[in-house]
């Protein structure tokens, strides 16, 4: 008897889940299409084919599911972000696998990096989260990053780690801008992924030594191999 109640236990809390589950992905898609002031509970719960009650059964009002939203969007960001900082290769590797982390959000969930953007970043509605905490995380990795290129000669050594880390998200922060706001044409991969190179490629100009003063490595190939890497892991996440 003590294993079926286990059983039953575990089996509700899988449906507990899955609604919760079921609530947040709506909360994404209604904040996407209208906005965080333009979207109410019903809203969502009609999203979520649910009974409006039972939105606030798991999240207490609107402002706790944009909290939620933003971490769990951000939490899995940063978490790909320390896996490319932690390599053992060269900065040029490094910041093409940052930048093909950034597009790949993208790629697999549109939706939810608009609102952490629009709704988050760039409205008022954003200042119900900590977004210096969120933006001063992802900073001090890229600098740290860019610290460990300096002590190895990949770093132009008259630049400052945490103004490369800065200039790094802004251009992806700008360019995925332009993506939500669809003054890029999503559809055409072929330009995505242009805008997704020419990011870390003129980046990349501006910060590596010369040949004559600092490691060269082939950008080509360093390129490819993180779009491999970062394109497999994403397809094992999903």
């Amino acid at each position: 008897m003590a294993r079926t109640g286990k059983a039953a236990a575990e089996e509700a809390g899988a449906r507990e889940s899955e609604r919760r589950k079921t609530i947040l992905r709506a909360a994404i898609d209604v904040f996407a299409k209208k906005g965080y002031h333009g979207c109410r509970i019903a809203d969502v719960a009609r999203e979520a084919g649910v009974a409006y009650g039972l939105v606030y059964h798991y999240f207490k009002n609107k402002d706790e599911l944009l909290q939620t939203v933003f971490d769990a969007g951000w939490g899995g960001f940063i978490a790909r972000i320390r896996e490319v900082v932690a390599r053992d290769a060269h900065i040029v590797e490094k910041v093409h696998g940052v930048t093909q982390v950034a597009f790949e959000a993208y790629r697999v969930d549109p939706r939810g990096v608009k609102v952490i953007i629009l709704e988050v970043a760039r409205a008022p509605a954003g200042e119900r989260i900590n977004r210096q905490s969120a933006v001063g995380e992802a900073i001090q990795l890229a600098n740290e990053m860019f610290e460990r290129a300096r002590d190895r000669g990949e770093l132009r050594a008259d630049l400052d780690p945490f103004v490369c880390a800065g200039m790094l998200f802004g251009a992806l922060e700008m360019c995925l801008t332009a993506l939500v706001l669809g003054l890029v044409d999503v559809q055409d991969e072929a330009m995505v992924e242009r805008v997704q190179r020419q990011i870390s490629d003129a980046f990349l100009g501006g910060i590596l030594p010369t040949p004559s003063t600092g490691p060269a490595v082939d950008a080509e190939d360093a390129w490819k191999r993180d779009r491999s890497s970062t394109r497999s892991k994403t397809e094992r996440r999903s």
